[in-house]
């Protein structure tokens, strides 16, 4: 894909009276994505409230502040309204430009452009029923955008929506458009499939709007004042390549709708919702986490966009071929286990939303490494069609997809829910239709915390009192016992594809994994904590230990995991409807002060470690049995953690640490 030309297109956010910390926190996202123009609602009604002055005397220099403003002004004070309400007429048609003049006078020195009404064939924006020639509407505006323009700003019209082109040249028979200076345009493509099926694209669509309303004023500038694209589909792919077209076009500006997503407590259009996707919009979701598009021009601006969206594309060899599926296989585990498969001549499929920082990079090196072998869908596992899609001609699925944390479980149980639940039941679905091998990524954690096992404490950390599970560790006889909400979703769906092999004969097996380290890890405090400790030590920062710190984990090598994963896989006949621990074993037990003190060790330098309260369902003691895999398949770790962990100190001081572990171009960093 062509990378834009355009700087980053401006946003659109609406405010409300007294939402102070949603402005700061809107001006923090703008900034984290370099977008510096910002259209916002400047409401006629709201000025005329009680706190209307007030809350605009605030506003519009706090936002003047930091970004260039594009007031919107429309909705009619009730009292001045023929219908008494927002959207009517004002009984006198020049009290807009009066208030257009008020607004000048008053807010003049914080923007150079005005808008003078949002979507005036939106009858929730302008009842044309008292109206239906157009007459009072174009002069109203073309008063109010006269005044504009002799007080020295420049005078928009807002976007129709859809664009009509018989009403431009209605309202360029009526004289309005020798007023104004821009013309604005909005325009969902793909979100709305009314839209869409009409949809032939933006240069279409200006080039017939230049025609239409060029006659009547050659000097007009044409501006794409509120575009967007709802990831109600979880389709954050989609929302990207829309972002990109609209910013490619030839507007001579473009406003993104919107900064975030709009919550679901809080009613558009003068409380009305039409359907779920007005809730899904923005660049952000309702908390303020960025979606793919956020993330990406936060750490790279749109070339970095481009370049993300141009690596899923068929590979040539995968064209008709059958592709083992690796779901989140731009992760940790993932991207190691598409390389292994693909440098055995395997066709891979890797399905990736690419929901976390750096992971972009993991799917380039695949690109590049393999690039006959790897292909990629960026797509998010709770959108069943995009699970049908990608099982559709699979010789076999790895599923490692998932929500990681349990942090952010505790925080976003539902988002947990339905990445890590639902969305394995989606693909357990896809591949029910025909059956294929299904190896899924479970947890240690289905074993709860493990409270109930009588620990002692020594210089090497928890260990049990039973001398036989120290020996040993825990095995898969281990009842199972949820916390929280991350164990329950990652349990709950461990459980659906053990009883998918019993009830629909799909031969799946389920892999309970301890903690695993390696290369392309990018860890962080949350997960991937090996690699997160050594990148901490290596740029001499601090390292917070959850707990005391003598809590004790089995680790793998992540070399080791892939050998399990595929041999697991390669066997499936023989153990189809089993689980299984994988992790290091007693013999890569390790508490986590020991692991620091041999990161001291490997890289020379002293870490200055933290400590705070323990975190909820943390495990003071795990270590896999993993006699069960070995004994059965004959599958058992072969790479010492001591080694391990150098090995992972040195790919780490080349690939991360000068990068900055999360670098501004990630893809072109960590390659």
């Amino acid at each position: 894909m062509k990378t834009p030309e355009r700087d980053a297109p401006g946003v659109v956010e609406w405010f409300r009276i007294g939402e102070h910390d949603a402005v700061d926190d809107a001006l923090r996202l703008m900034r984290a994505i370099g977008v510096n123009r910002l259209r916002t609602h400047l409401s006629w009604a709201d000025y005329h409230t009680t706190e209307g002055r007030a809350w605009y005397d605030w506003l519009m220099p706090k936002l003047s502040s930091e970004v260039e403003l594009l007031p919107c002004v429309h909705y009619t004070p009730p009292s001045l309204s023929e219908n008494g309400k927002s959207n009517g007429p004002p009984k006198d048609l020049q009290a807009l430009a009066d208030f257009a003049d008020e607004i000048i006078t008053r807010y003049g020195a914080h923007f150079e452009a005005l808008e003078l009404w949002n979507e005036p064939n939106n009858l929730l924006d302008w009842d044309w029923r008292l109206d239906n020639d157009w007459v009072k509407f174009c002069t109203m505006l073309g008063m109010a955008a006269h005044w504009t323009k002799a007080r020295g700003k420049k005078a928009v019209l807002g976007g129709l929506c859809p664009t009509d082109q018989n009403l431009l040249r209605v309202m360029g028979e009526r004289g309005l458009f020798e007023h104004l200076d821009v013309v604005g345009i909005h325009g969902f493509p793909g979100t709305w499939d009314s839209e869409e099926a009409a949809w032939d694209g933006w240069e279409d669509l200006l080039a017939a709007t230049r025609a239409t309303v060029g006659p009547f004023n050659p000097n007009l500038e044409f501006w794409i004042t509120e575009t967007g694209y709802s990831t109600w589909r979880r389709d954050g792919a989609a929302q990207a390549r829309r972002y990109l077209e609209a910013m490619g076009s030839t507007a001579d500006r473009v406003y993104w709708y919107a900064l975030r997503d709009l919550p679901v407590h809080v009613a558009s259009q003068e409380g009305y919702h039409f359907d779920e996707r007005h809730y899904h919009l923005g660049l952000h979701d309702e908390t303020g986490h960025p979606k793919l598009t956020a993330r990406l021009l936060a750490h790279g601006g749109p070339a970095l966009l481009a370049e993300v969206l141009s690596l899923a594309r068929p590979a040539p060899a995968i064209v008709g071929r059958k592709p083992i599926v690796v779901t989140g296989g731009a992760g940790f585990i993932g991207s190691n286990v598409a390389a292994s498969l693909a440098a055995d001549g395997h066709d891979v499929l890797v399905l990736d939303a690419l929901m976390r920082d750096g992971v972009e990079s993991n799917l380039a090196w695949l690109r590049q490494r393999h690039p006959q072998r790897i292909s990629a869908i960026i797509g998010d596992i709770r959108d069943v069609d995009v699970c049908r899609e990608a099982m559709r001609d699979a010789a076999g699925v790895f599923h490692f997809a998932a929500q990681v944390a349990v942090t952010s479980s505790l925080v976003e149980p539902v988002e947990d829910f339905g990445i890590n639940l639902s969305g394995t039941v989606n693909m357990l679905e896809a591949t029910r239709r025909k059956p294929v091998p299904f190896i899924f990524a479970s947890t240690n954690k289905v074993y709860g915390d493990l409270a109930d096992v009588a620990l002692t404490l020594n210089d090497g950390g928890y260990r049990p009192v039973d001398g036989k599970l120290h020996k040993s560790g825990v095995g898969e006889s281990r009842p199972i016992e949820f916390h929280t909400p991350y164990g329950c979703s990652k349990g709950a769906a461990d459980q659906y594809v053990l009883d998918y092999a019993r009830s629909y004969q799909v031969p799946t097996a389920v892999l309970r994994m301890s903690c695993i380290y390696g290369q392309r890890q990018f860890g962080t405090e949350d997960q991937g904590w090996v690699a997160h400790f050594l990148i901490r030590a290596l740029k001499g920062e601090p390292i917070t230990i959850y707990g005391d710190g003598h809590q004790v984990r089995d680790i793998l090598h992540v070399d080791d995991a892939v050998r399990a994963y595929r041999t697991v896989f390669d066997r499936i006949g023989d153990v189809s409807g089993e689980a299984f621990n994988l992790g290091g074993g007693p013999r890569n037990a390790v508490s986590l002060r020991s692991l620091i003190a041999h990161i001291e060790s490997v890289t020379g330098r002293a870490v200055d470690t933290r400590f705070e309260d323990w975190r909820q369902g943390d495990q003071r003691y795990y270590v896999s049995d993993t006699s069960r895999l070995t004994d059965k398949l004959g599958v058992k770790p072969s790479i010492d953690w001591r080694r391990g962990v150098e090995a992972l100190r040195n790919w780490l001081e080349d690939a991360v640490v000068p990068a900055h572990s999360h670098p501004a171009n990630p893809i072109s960093e960590v390659l």
